[in-house]
């Protein structure tokens, strides 16, 4: 069983940057899994904010994130990354990172494609 583990949520200003990361733990590694970022806001339904295929090389983004935000996943297939810039206080939500195995470039946008998540970090920008 593969756990998730997204970090480094907070509460910054607008303008400011962050960066998430998503560890996997466990028995097995993400090889061979595309690996996603969701975020939810409150009172609203998960929205898919950027998706990268198994091997890196392709890569998908909302349009509300598209040229501000830039996904991307370590060498070894093990971990994930958010890199967040030019920061809205409309991204404030909780940030889940997810994947599903997935060998081809076929991005889902929809959550119910993925099978692993993580609990969630929280992101809160202020205006």
């Amino acid at each position: 069983q593969v756990q998730l583990v997204e970090t480094g949520g907070g509460l910054v200003q607008a303008g400011d940057s962050l960066r998430l990361s998503c560890i996997a733990s466990g028995r097995r590694t993400l090889s061979g899994y595309v690996m996603a970022w969701f975020r939810q806001a409150p009172g609203k339904d998960r929205e898919f904010v950027a998706g990268i295929s198994w091997d890196g090389g392709r890569k998908d983004y909302g349009d509300s994130v598209k040229g501000r935000f830039t996904i991307s996943r370590s060498s070894g297939k093990n971990a994930g990354y958010l890199q967040m810039n030019s920061l809205r206080p409309e991204d404030t939500a909780v940030f889940y990172c997810s994947a599903r195995p997935g060998a081809g470039d076929r991005i889902d946008r929809s959550s119910s494609a993925y099978e692993l998540w993580g609990s969630g970090t929280r992101v809160t920008v202020s205006s």
